[in-house]
């Protein structure tokens, strides 16, 4: 049967993140830090106005686009929240998650061999996503060091006279590390100087924990025009079975897109459209809880793995710590493994997000303190037991 099968596809790596949840799903008693996934549940006004909508018999297609209003809300909350302005007509596109965002808008930009920069580690759907569009993922390596942000001299030494764009995710995943206004110009001026365009994955925005600390590289001299901002509600507003996400960007880019977007999606699903107005007219308020819940975690977190003997760097963001276990001896695969298996705790290895994570795992404090703090005694325990050895 491999003969039927496209060479793009069959080169493709299985996702690291799911074997683990697969190997930690076949056993009982496990604490999972590895889910991407907040553990807060939808606000009730959200759900109430799409259970509304179906009640109004709101259930047909929508514009191709996206429902007016909220791309009407979007354009509001991106002036409001990041100070950026984009046409609703003309500029904003609703998409099934962040994910089909990024997909089509690969799939519109990139001939085949265009070389993509991407900053690792990485959300392991970016580098998949660039060869299923026929690009080719540069690889820019970050280390704990350097707070995992890229310096301007690595960019300049990759770029070649095949490199199109580069895919950013600040706040980052898995990291949590974020790059301040200071360092999106200093990466701005490199951009513009090789004409390169910019996907920029903003999904974590509403979780950056210092307040005003976030930028959008859109919003520098020179980059809005070469930017397309993808983001969604899924992270901020605890909307991920929503499968809801938007892209902004150029009235020509998006135009390019939406072909794409046409022959794959007819329209995103009229009743999560309708929770997602709400979310954008009332939710700033929930994304502040969520956001100040997930600081007292990250602060018990980061602090209880360095007691552990883990190297850790502080996120500015998300909800993730990718601590270094280097000292331990063991690969990331071993350390998520022996974790796994000998005291039932779920972290995702390093090196599912490139080979820069390797040395490293990812854990995710978007679960209850009562568990984060049990599973901080259990990876203690882990440590010391192999520190005795």
């Amino acid at each position: 049967m491999k003969s039927y099968i496209s060479s793009r596809v069959e080169q493709l790596k299985p996702s690291g993140i799911r074997r683990f949840f697969d190997l930690a799903g076949s056993m009982e008693g496990v604490i999972t830090l590895g889910v991407g996934e907040p553990d807060f549940t939808t606000p009730w006004s959200i759900c109430h106005a799409a259970i509304q909508s179906m009640e109004r018999g709101y259930t047909t297609y929508t514009e191709m686009e996206g429902l007016l209003e909220l791309r009407r809300e979007i354009s509001l909350y991106m002036d409001r929240r990041f100070h950026l302005s984009y046409s609703p007509d003309k500029e904003i596109l609703i998409t099934v998650g962040g994910s089909q965002a990024l997909d089509i808008t690969l799939r519109a930009i990139l001939n085949p061999d265009d070389e993509v920069l991407i900053i690792e580690p990485s959300y392991v759907a970016y580098e998949a996503l660039v060869s299923l569009a026929g690009g080719k993922p540069i690889p820019i390596r970050t280390s704990i060091d350097k707070e995992f942000k890229p310096q301007p001299q690595q960019i300049r030494e990759a770029i070649s006279p095949r490199t199109k764009a580069i895919i950013l995710c600040f706040p980052n995943n898995p990291t949590g590390s974020l790059l301040d206004r200071n360092e999106l110009k200093a990466l701005a001026d490199i951009i513009i100087e090789h004409d390169l365009f910019v996907l920029s994955d903003e999904i974590y925005a509403e979780l950056t924990y210092e307040e005003g600390a976030f930028s959008s590289i859109a919003s520098i001299k020179g980059m809005r025009e070469r930017t397309i901002v993808v983001s969604g509600f899924s992270k901020g507003f605890a909307m991920t079975g929503w499968r809801l996400g938007y892209l902004c960007a150029p009235e020509s880019i998006r135009e390019e897109i939406l072909k794409v977007c046409q022959y794959t999606t007819i329209s995103v699903p009229s009743m999560t459209q309708y929770g997602a107005i709400e979310a954008l007219k009332d939710g700033d308020k929930y994304a502040m809880e969520m956001r100040n819940s997930y600081r007292t975690r990250r602060d018990f977190i980061v602090r209880h793995l360095e007691e552990a003997g883990l190297k850790c760097h502080l996120p500015a963001g998300a909800f993730y710590v990718f601590p270094s276990i280097k000292e331990t001896g063991l690969t990331s695969e071993e350390f998520a493994e022996k974790l796994l298996t000998q005291h039932k705790v779920a972290v995702v290895p390093g090196n599912a997000f490139g080979d820069s994570g390797e040395g490293h795992v990812r854990c995710s404090y978007a679960t209850s303190m009562d568990k984060i703090k049990e599973a901080m005694k259990r990876i203690k325990q882990f440590v010391d037991h192999l520190n005795k050895d």
